[in-house]
């Protein structure tokens, strides 16, 4: 969340005050404005990249014509914003009086057949909702498992629901850099459209 990465960049900051060097792996456009030095690696990814396009200032990344950090943080570059948004299917899948960890009774409703994002600050419940509630919900009631579900009064809506599939951002196979997307060949789509 945004106000957890100023808190992190400033701390950052602090710490390079104190006399220390940082290198930082990181693609948030703030953290990249903030550090006095810029290493972009690429121009591309995989067989496309591999290459130092800039080693220099923030204004030499902006500069570069062959940086795609750069030509996106100038605004050279853009992604579309999809001109409608889709509207589902009408139905709602709604968690009532959700009160794991840090979530305080709130009721929720979430559209089926969109995509949906959910957002906040470090420790504001996201995890517990997502993944305590609706996920351990779901499966205990279509696949019959066994772990407990978060706090929460129930869930309605779920009648059209027959499967739910648990993506996290751990390792699938051999590689430690490898996730759902690199597993299931989509993180090469993404490359395409980024290359």
């Amino acid at each position: 969340h945004q106000r957890d990465n100023r808190r992190l960049i400033e701390t950052l900051l602090k710490l390079r005050d104190l006399g220390n060097t940082l290198i930082v792996v990181e693609h948030d456009e703030d953290t990249i404005r903030s550090a006095d030095h810029v290493v972009d690696i690429g121009p591309g990814a995989g067989e496309h990249g591999g290459r130092v396009v800039v080693s220099g200032t923030l204004d030499d990344l902006l500069a570069s014509d062959e940086s795609l950090t750069g030509a996106y943080l100038t605004g050279r570059r853009s992604i579309a914003l999809p001109a409608q948004r889709r509207l589902g299917n009408g139905h709602e899948m709604v968690v009532h009086a959700a009160a794991e960890n840090n979530l305080k009774n709130v009721t929720v409703g979430f559209p089926l057949g969109r995509f949906i994002a959910v957002t906040g600050v470090s420790g504001s419940g996201k995890s517990s909702l997502v993944n305590a509630i609706v996920y351990r919900s779901l499966a205990k009631r279509i696949y019959g498992a066994k772990d407990v579900p978060g706090r929460h009064k129930g869930i309605t809506g779920v009648e059209s629901i027959n499967k739910v599939v648990h993506v996290d951002q751990s390792p699938i196979g051999r590689s430690p850099r490898s996730n759902p997307a690199t597993y299931t060949g989509v993180f090469d789509k993404i490359r395409t459209l980024f290359s």
